[in-house]
């Protein structure tokens, strides 16, 4: 069930016009992370530098990208080749958007792709980011094993979602998200610690910061 005019993922939700605002006005959007969800913005900068930090060459993919808010952290010039991944076109515009304010267009190719199918070759990134998208997948476990299927061994695996674990306080939250047909049914920080563990990414980083759980490990 959706929320009429929210819309789903499939679509353009309205939630994706705010949630791109918000991260592109630190000091308003923190003021929005911080008493909407208790988190604390500057931490998804911090795991944007993620890309940053790749060499030339290196592959890059971005799954769901959105509007775009993770290219913050490709730099100009960076020279990798950095994939951006969605469901919905409309996600993508935006995304090649924002990479052109950005200078980094030239880097940027976009996919219309689904997390569950995802038509890339094994092993085939060397760094894969998923920041506040686990949570909007249908089925987070089989997301997982499309996500770790495409990395390289020594590859990176990181990103940010909502978790259910996160205590009542965030369950209005997560209701209210599912019944907008914003959320799926989502995972606990336990959970998705095993999914990755399972497919060869041990020894996983989970930091809570207020509803947001994120995520960071190396396949073996």
């Amino acid at each position: 069930m959706k929320v009429p005019g929210l819309g789903g993922w499939g679509d353009d939700p309205a939630w994706a016009t705010v949630y791109d605002w918000s991260v592109e006005h630190p000091r308003a959007g923190g003021l929005v992370w911080r008493f909407g969800i208790q988190s604390d913005l500057r931490r998804l900068y911090a795991a944007t530098d993620e890309i940053g930090r790749q060499p030339a060459g290196a592959r890059v993919l971005d799954v769901p990208c959105g509007g775009g808010v993770a290219l913050r952290g490709l730099r100009p010039g960076q020279g990798v080749d950095y994939v951006a991944a969605d469901i919905a076109q409309t996600m993508l515009d935006r995304t090649m958007a924002a990479a052109r304010r950005r200078g980094v267009a030239d880097q940027v190719v976009p996919r219309v792709a689904d997390v569950g199918a995802l038509p890339f070759e094994d092993d085939e990134f060397d760094l894969v980011v998923s920041f506040t998208g686990l949570h909007c997948f249908p089925d987070p476990a089989r997301a997982v094993v499309e996500m770790t299927r495409v990395l390289r061994p020594g590859g990176v695996i990181t990103g940010s979602a909502i978790l259910n674990d996160t205590g009542l306080r965030h369950e209005p939250l997560r209701r209210g998200g599912r019944l907008a047909g914003l959320m799926g049914p989502g995972c606990t920080g336990a959970e998705l610690v095993h999914w990755l563990a399972a497919r060869g990414v041990p020894d996983v980083e989970v930091e809570r910061s207020g509803a947001m759980g994120y995520f960071r490990g190396v396949k073996v």
